[in-house]
């Protein structure tokens, strides 16, 4: 048995935020800085009522209006902020979407990995013959972690969802998985209030970063220069693991798609592994870093502008909060 992508679609909300009205706001930062250090010029923003399940059902609808609905027999959901501690928003979804009652739903909490580790669940599942048809769907609102001051997280991120059909297949589609996992690194990316762990403090203390941006330990804290050292020793050992997994050179792969941190990393991560620029994408440009929907949202610009071709061999990378990376190599 194997499994292969059948569709994908995105899910963008309308509010967009620039970098020229970020420059008005703060008072710093030229657009055209942002734009060339990050390679993004703008991002989509949720609205205060609007959340990570409305994108989600947003993304699916699209995906649905051209799949028989009543096939799906599993929906899966990667979220990082979701609408209730319980019940996971996976459930809301199954019945707001239509979809019928015999039917695994569940949510997963992963960010920039999530879209890896959701095709190795799918895949799992379908492989295993416990599911025929998995809808599987992105969904972050990480503008609601950030802080209005943080002006350095408010340029990398924005909001979207996508969903990807799964089908069995004759023939696998989606080859072998790397995945791994360093918690010790939780605290360089995390929300550290609103759990149980910590709850959400009302009174919690403003802190000024050295680029005098303001965060509290409500809002998302990023140790940039730490994931940037993680990320540089991680992926290029994950590429090189999936490689030798799956039989395969760099050569043999026709395309790349790691996730859209942002253009300095991803920039950095190409020459590293040598990857050839024609081979490579990025797309972050209109979007941001969209989390675990950055894979899905690049790979299907890079369908829709034929830049992947049916039967091309695409190596996709996730890596990110955890730490948590995850490759695999998939089949169009």
């Amino acid at each position: 048995m194997g499994t292969k992508i059948i569709a994908i679609k995105s899910f963008l909300p309308d509010l967009l935020v620039t970098n020229e009205e970020l420059s008005q706001e703060f008072g710093k930062w030229e657009p055209e800085k942002i734009e060339n250090k990050l390679g993004i010029k703008q991002r989509h923003i949720s609205s205060d009522v609007q959340t990570a399940g409305d994108l989600a059902y947003g993304a699916a609808e699209k995906i649905l209006a051209d799949y028989d609905r009543s096939k799906v027999d599993m929906l899966i959901l990667c979220t990082q902020s979701p609408d209730y501690f319980l019940p996971t928003t996976a459930c809301v979804l199954q019945s707001r979407l239509g979809l019928k009652n015999e039917i695994a739903a569940f949510d997963f909490n992963l960010g920039c990995s999530g879209y890896i580790y959701g095709l190795a669940i799918a895949k799992s599942f379908i492989n295993s013959g416990m599911a025929n048809v998995v809808l599987l769907i992105t969904s972050e609102t990480y503008s609601k972690h950030i802080h209005p001051k943080d002006l350095a997280n408010k340029t990398i991120f924005g909001d979207g969802a996508t969903a990807t059909i799964l089908e069995h297949s004759t023939d696998e589609k989606i080859l072998n998985f790397v995945l791994g996992t360093d918690g010790r690194g939780k605290d360089n990316l995390i929300v550290r209030n609103g759990g149980f762990r910590h709850p959400f403090d009302s009174k919690a203390e403003e802190v000024i970063t050295e680029s005098n941006d303001i965060y509290t330990d409500n809002h998302l804290f990023m140790n940039g220069p730490e994931i940037f050292n993680f990320t540089i020793e991680a992926v290029p050992i994950a590429v090189d693991q999936c490689l030798n997994k799956n039989n395969l050179t760099m050569e043999e792969i026709d395309f790349v798609i790691f996730h859209q941190a942002n253009k300095f990393m991803i920039d950095y991560l190409r020459k590293k592994i040598k990857i050839p620029s024609e081979k490579f994408y990025a797309n972050m440009l209109y979007t941001g870093n969209t989390v675990s929907s950055t894979i899905p949202i690049a790979l299907e610009d890079a369908l829709i502008n034929k830049q992947i071709k049916t039967g091309d061999k695409v190596l996709l990378c996730g890596f990110g909060v955890g730490y948590s990376w995850g490759a695999t190599i998939v089949i169009v």
